[in-house]
């Protein structure tokens, strides 16, 4: 999956470049009033989609940075949870000791009560 995220960018970037490269010309934008920009028509074309992603970008990681704390939060309450409900001292095999039986008394375990 990785190589195809790389293989994306690399034809997004090879792209972009012979856009540049054929498109190198001077532009002349008019701003407020009387404030004229001359600048290359690549750099203002990337620098207007930079400018118009931005505000996606910084909502995307916004409600990036909620999720993880949501899901921090719930993550919390779950272990908070489960230490709540788990028993104090947990029973072993080794703690508990079984019934004795008299030595008159038959074992269950054998068919016929003798050993």
């Amino acid at each position: 999956m990785q190589f195809l995220r790389t293989a994306f960018w690399v034809v997004i970037a090879v792209a972009l470049a012979f856009f540049c490269m054929a498109n190198y010309v001077p532009v002349t934008v008019r701003l407020w009033g009387d404030m004229v920009m001359e600048t290359k028509l690549p750099v203002l074309l990337i620098g207007a989609f930079l400018l118009g992603a931005m505000p996606f970008w910084i909502m995307a990681r916004a409600t990036r940075w909620r999720m993880k704390r949501r899901l921090e939060s719930t993550e919390r309450a779950l272990v908070a949870a489960t230490a709540s409900a788990a028993p104090a001292t947990p029973v072993t095999p080794a703690t508990v000791t079984p019934p004795t039986l008299p030595d008159d008394t038959p074992s269950p375990l054998t068919p016929t009560g003798q050993a």
